[in-house]
């Protein structure tokens, strides 16, 4: 399936997910006026408006390049997941303002009944499948916009067992076990909006990928077996792919031609990388003295510790 097509789609299915649970909370909690149904309903819409949101992202990432945007439009990505860590943030806040007030002031509502149970298991189920569904197109795709929402509905898997908890501890008599989880819910909640921030501002400041990658692009470089060496290599995120350029070193008796053959093959192979959007390739004849030791290269070939 194209890209665009795809994200699109996972985009209306989170929307109308959202939508269905928010709508399936709220009406418990309208039944037995639960705390925990409040909040889980609660976060449900909010994630049901933010969604909204990201699907209109989505749209704007997934348009064709253009005389204004010849790289196309990927680079709004990471400014949509940074909006989904937002959502992420409020929810984490909400989420620990009421289980704080709660536990000061000793009045806890919780549901009686299967009911609120069953509607809590249930959703945690479906995030749990919305979460393994979402990611798994963020990475068959590499759209940190999809990564960040498939981490907002592992979170949701969590409040929603921290609100089932509450409900069980209101079976046992122990109400207040429902704050408590909410909390510490809250605090994971807050940790997963920082991860969404720390990885969507690498894209957007141009920082190197993992060490991983590095080291297939330069082994892609070196394979080609009229290239000596390289040096120079500098690979960067712009949005969340990666442009690559590098310095190969070559014998200088090379014609023109079977220069740009070994350029064009070298770009091309670096370029077969899901993850590499660009690759700008020099040639570096042995005889005008432009060899030289590369240390960071050398390392990444394995050549040197």
């Amino acid at each position: 399936m194209a890209r665009s097509r795809a994200l699109r789609r996972v985009g209306l299915v989170v929307l109308a997910a959202n939508l269905v649970l928010a709508v399936a909370k709220g009406l418990v909690w309208h039944w037995t006026g639960s705390l925990a149904l409040a909040s889980e309903a609660v976060n449900s819409l909010s994630d049901a408006a933010y969604s909204t949101v990201v699907l209109a992202g989505l749209y704007l990432t997934t348009q064709p390049p253009d005389f204004e945007h010849p790289h196309g439009h990927e680079r709004i990505e990471p400014f949509v997941s940074l909006f989904v860590a937002l959502g992420v943030f409020a929810a984490g806040g909400a989420i620990l303002y009421s289980a704080g007030t709660a536990l000061l002031s000793g009045d806890v509502t919780v549901a009686r009944g299967p009911v609120a149970a069953a509607v809590l298991a249930g959703a945690a189920a479906a995030k749990f499948g919305l979460y393994r569904y979402v990611l798994d197109v963020a990475e068959d795709h590499n759209s940190p916009a999809l990564t960040a929402t498939a981490l907002d509905n592992r979170n949701d898997i969590l409040t929603a067992c921290a609100a089932l908890v509450g409900v069980i501890g209101a079976q046992l008599g122990v109400p207040l076990l429902d704050p408590l989880a909410a909390s510490v819910v809250a605090v994971a909640v807050l940790y997963t909006g920082v991860e969404i921030v720390r990885d969507n501002v690498s894209y957007l400041v141009g920082a190197a990928p993992p060490e991983d990658l590095r080291k297939e692009i330069v082994r892609r470089a070196l394979e080609h077996p009229d290239v000596e060496g390289a040096h120079d290599v500098v690979a960067h995120y712009v949005g969340p792919e990666i442009d690559v350029s590098l310095h190969i070193e070559v014998e200088g008796e090379r014609t023109l031609n079977e220069a740009h053959d070994i350029e064009t093959w070298v770009m091309e192979h670096i370029r077969e990388l899901p993850e590499v959007d660009d690759v700008f390739v020099h040639v570096d004849p042995k005889e005008l003295g432009e060899w030289k030791d590369d240390s960071e290269v050398e390392r990444l070939a394995g050549r040197r510790d």
